[in-house]
């Protein structure tokens, strides 16, 4: 997605924003993250966790998450000048999955956040992105006490494709959070060209 604004001079300078999502499992942390690095206030779409949805979200080992995303998540980070992402936090339910194809529309790559304490419920996410070749990163959020795993480990857990960024993270940290996503667009921008070349090699 491109965008123009008048610099200084009253000329056009063009200015680049790209579209990336954060995904993962239920109380993984993706809207924390979202919240974290954002330079804007972010437009959150929490709901208080209801009796009628604990037979259907798992909150083992998040029991003390009191809410929840029923739609997305959105915030705005400036990477340098001239680069901002426009930050789309998916749902983690099954039951809103529904909306994923719709976010997941012009985006240039995507951050699954996982959890080493329940680490498969990120699988769902990373089989969509790998499905739909959208390329991503897998974040792990370094939560309090959980036993912490290297990057080779995650990645074999994952059965991630091979070149797949794994990274270690604190999703409450903006400069963690930025690292995560600077690490994103790079690896997706090398896709992306890779892509390129070969359908017009």
């Amino acid at each position: 997605m491109v965008s123009e604004h008048s610099d200084a001079t009253g000329g056009e300078a063009s200015a680049l924003a790209l579209k990336i999502l954060v995904a993962g499992g239920f109380g993984v942390g993706k809207t924390t993250l979202v919240g974290a690095v954002s330079e804007i206030r972010p437009l959150r779409t929490e709901e208080l966790l209801s009796e009628a949805g604990q037979l259907v979200d798992d909150i083992d080992g998040v029991d003390h998450k009191t809410t929840t995303t029923v739609a997305m998540d959105f915030g705005r980070i400036t990477i340098r000048s001239g680069l901002s992402l426009y930050l789309f936090g998916t749902p983690g339910q099954d039951r809103f999955w529904f909306l994923w194809d719709e976010l997941s529309q012009g985006a240039l790559g995507a951050v699954v956040l996982a959890d080493t304490r329940r680490l498969e419920d990120c699988f769902p996410a990373v089989d969509y992105f790998e499905h739909r070749r959208i390329p991503f990163v897998v974040a792990v959020n370094c939560f309090a006490g959980a036993r912490r795993h290297g990057a080779p480990d995650v990645s074999r857990a994952l059965d991630l494709d091979r070149g797949t960024p794994v990274v270690l993270c604190d999703a409450r940290d903006r400069d963690s959070g930025k690292e995560v996503l600077i690490r994103l667009v790079e690896y997706a921008g090398r896709m992306h060209t890779a892509r390129l070349l070969d359908s017009v090699g």
